[in-house]
């Protein structure tokens, strides 16, 4: 029987985990990256400044988690992006935007009722072992 490779994914660099979760888990070729809010990970707080900081500093998480494991944003193929206000939609496209550039993932962005630690913006996402190329259907 085949089995697959289960890694678990674990830098300072990013928040660590406050629960019983794993910051990322590499499955074969895939990682799996839990949401990040826009969290310092050396004071573990919030960052200042509101949506547009927050959703900096939550997709600087990932990037790090993303390092940690050999990856970078552009091997990321889903995102889900959370927000405590859904009109803070266009704000953090703006940001996100900087983070991805071009081949962009498949995305969903929701409106909650709720984030923890009070947060505006939680993303998470998911990527693949490289080298990928674009093509169109």
């Amino acid at each position: 029987m085949l089995s697959l490779v289960r890694k678990i994914i674990s830098t300072t660099k990013a928040p660590a985990a406050t629960g019983p979760y794993s910051q990322a888990v590499l499955v074969d070729r895939t990682i799996y990256i839990s949401a990040q809010l826009g969290m310092d990970p050396a004071s573990g707080q919030l960052v200042p400044g509101g949506v547009a900081e927050e959703a900096k500093q939550a997709l600087t998480n990932i990037g790090e988690i993303l390092k940690a494991a050999g990856y970078d944003f552009t091997n990321v193929v889903k995102a889900t992006v959370l927000l405590a206000d859904i009109n803070d939609f266009s704000t953090v496209n703006d940001v996100y935007k900087l983070y991805f550039q071009s081949s962009f993932p498949a995305r969903a962005a929701y409106q909650v009722a709720a984030l923890p630690k009070g947060g505006c913006v939680e993303t998470e996402a998911i990527a693949v072992q490289g080298p990928l190329t674009t093509a169109s259907l």
